[in-house]
């Protein structure tokens, strides 16, 4: 029977599919039942060697995530996989280049025409805001405006 490859090994394998951040990475190689000092020295070690980038993944999940949602939603996100402060910051500054136009590709995609009455207007602003969109960028796509 074949060994099981060893937590260096795992770890490359992980990282050649998509990028991780450290946090994700710590969870997902301790599940596997690794100890939790190896774990470290495997992720101290792929950092030095730039293999493991928190800047490469805050790019790669900003670029990925825009398309489809706003800031709000990709900071929490970003939060909830363990990204540093200022690793949150360099994503802020990289979400609000262009929020309200990613904001009136994907309003525009869902409704395409301005809403006609209160209650239509109530529920393109739900559905922008559920994206993770600011009121300011709402109220400017659905008025119209541009930045």
């Amino acid at each position: 029977m074949a060994e099981p490859p060893s937590l260096r090994v795992r770890a490359l394998r992980m990282l050649a599919r998509r990028e991780y951040s450290r946090h994700e990475m710590q969870n997902r190689l301790a599940a596997c039942g690794a100890d939790d000092a190896e774990v470290q020295s495997v992720l101290d070690e792929f950092e030095e060697k730039g293999w493991l980038s928190e800047r490469r993944f805050v790019d790669a999940v900003v670029q990925t995530r825009r398309r489809r949602f706003g800031a709000g939603k990709v900071l929490r996100e970003l939060k909830a996989k363990g990204v540093s402060d200022e690793g949150l910051v360099q994503a802020q500054a990289a979400l609000a280049d262009g929020e309200v136009e990613a904001a009136r590709i994907v309003w525009h995609k869902k409704f395409r025409d301005r809403p006609a009455s209160l209650a239509e207007r109530a529920r393109q602003t739900r559905f922008l805001a559920g994206r993770g969109f600011s009121r300011d960028v709402i109220r400017k796509v659905l008025d119209g405006q541009d930045d």
